[in-house]
């Protein structure tokens, strides 16, 4: 039986040899791992948890399971863990810093006439005629393996009709190679894949898996439901007040664009008078706007006119995080959103929500020049690109500051 003083000894000593086996095995300490903080931390965690299960398995196969310091593990696992995560997410955010300069080498083979690749390079060698991959000759290659052998990556810039000749020579060299394609820049590819043995390129992915889904939605109608019992008398009070003021339904509802570019019609408390209102949304609110009704004007400033969007949010056509959703006709100096920029259906990856990043940043009101659309479509890229549970509820934290904005009106 472990003793209570050497359990945890005995337990760290067999899982140290297994944990470096297994993350070795998952390449949590490899090149491209090692180039993303978040990568590399999911992948050190990742390894950690595969090589506890390993050790629980061992010692259920042994009948040493009865006196394995169960405790110890459950503890030690779960503080191993987080610090796991912050320690190499802080390390590898750091590493250049830390280490005094890039830990790895990245070779560039340029034929001196291609364009040359944006970034920081070890080592720039011109190809010339020493380096000919069409030669087919042993010496070249020779001569190819000792200058490559040294860096941890290489990437070729050579004319179009080179690089499947380059391709061909450096898959047997032993070391991460890459074909630097500029044409393939205007598409942003997110990696290569395949169709029936066809090479194709991946231009776009869903930001969330399917755990990542089940835990945003799960997170979604708990907390959408509570808030949504927490404030019923104050939605109640509010409609009474709305049928009070002038005549016209309560609710305000709108057709906006949701998740997957497909439109959906938004619940909010109507807030101006029902012959003023803009249904396609192309005139956007402004400070004194005479459209907008006395109950109007104090539901806008204290953004309870959206609160209805708790029920887009039951529904599954919002969430409480995530890019606003806007109207058809929404504009930014006089051009409608996607003619400002491109990228804005690329913010429609994920459900709209009730707030986002761009909106504790401060970025909301009228859209009177196209800045002020570049500036939201950023947040809202940049909420994609890192999203978390935890940057979510962040967020929701964030949002009690701008509630009362001097754009809101």
């Amino acid at each position: 039986m472990f003793l209570g003083g050497t359990a945890w000894v005995i337990v760290l000593a067999t899982l140290t040899p297994i944990y470096f086996f297994i993350a070795s095995g998952l390449h949590a300490f490899g090149v491209e791992t090692l180039r993303s903080a978040r990568y590399g931390a999911f992948k050190g965690g990742q390894a950690l948890l595969v090589s506890v299960c390993a050790v629980i398995l061992v010692a259920f196969c042994l009948r040493a399971s009865e006196s394995f310091p169960r405790l110890v593990v459950m503890i030690g696992t779960g503080v191993t863990f987080v610090v796991m995560i912050v320690a190499r997410y802080l390390f590898i955010s750091n590493m250049v810093q830390l280490i005094g300069g890039n830990p790895f080498s990245v070779m560039l083979l340029h034929d001196g006439i291609s364009p040359v690749p944006v970034g920081t390079f070890s080592v720039v060698l011109a190809t010339g005629d020493q380096f000919d991959p069409d030669s087919d000759d042993p010496l070249m290659y020779d001569r190819l393996a000792r200058v490559v052998r040294t860096a941890d990556r290489v990437i070729v810039a050579c004319a179009p009709e080179r690089r499947i000749a380059w391709a061909n020579a450096l898959k047997g060299a032993n070391v991460q190679s890459e074909i630097f394609v500029p044409e393939l820049a205007p598409l942003n590819p997110l990696g290569v894949s395949s169709c029936d043995d066809i090479p194709t390129v991946t231009v776009a992915v869903g930001p969330l898996g399917l755990f990542d889904r089940f835990l945003k939605r799960t997170f979604d109608i708990v907390v959408a439901g509570i808030v949504t019992v927490i404030l019923m008398p104050l939605l109640m009070i509010m409609a009474i007040l709305i049928k009070l003021d002038t005549r016209g339904p309560v609710f305000f509802k709108q057709v906006r664009i949701g998740q997957n570019n497909e439109m959906f019609r938004i619940w909010k408390f109507r807030s101006m008078n029902v012959e003023t209102s803009d249904g396609a949304g192309s005139r956007s609110a402004s400070r004194d706007d005479d459209r907008i009704t006395r109950v109007g004007g104090l539901l806008r400033r204290t953004s309870i006119d959206e609160l209805p969007q708790l029920f887009n949010v039951l529904k599954g056509d919002m969430s409480i995080v995530g890019p606003r959703p806007h109207a058809l006709g929404s504009r930014a100096a006089d051009k409608l959103f996607w003619e400002v920029d491109g990228r804005y259906w690329h913010r429609h990856v994920v459900k709209p929500g009730l707030t986002g990043l761009a909106q504790v940043r401060g970025y909301r009101g009228a859209t009177v020049i196209e800045d002020d659309l570049r500036n939201r479509l950023q947040a809202d890229l940049e909420y994609l690109e890192h999203w978390s549970i935890w940057y979510d509820i962040k967020i929701i934290l964030l949002t009690s500051r701008v509630l009362f904005h001097r754009n809101a009106y």
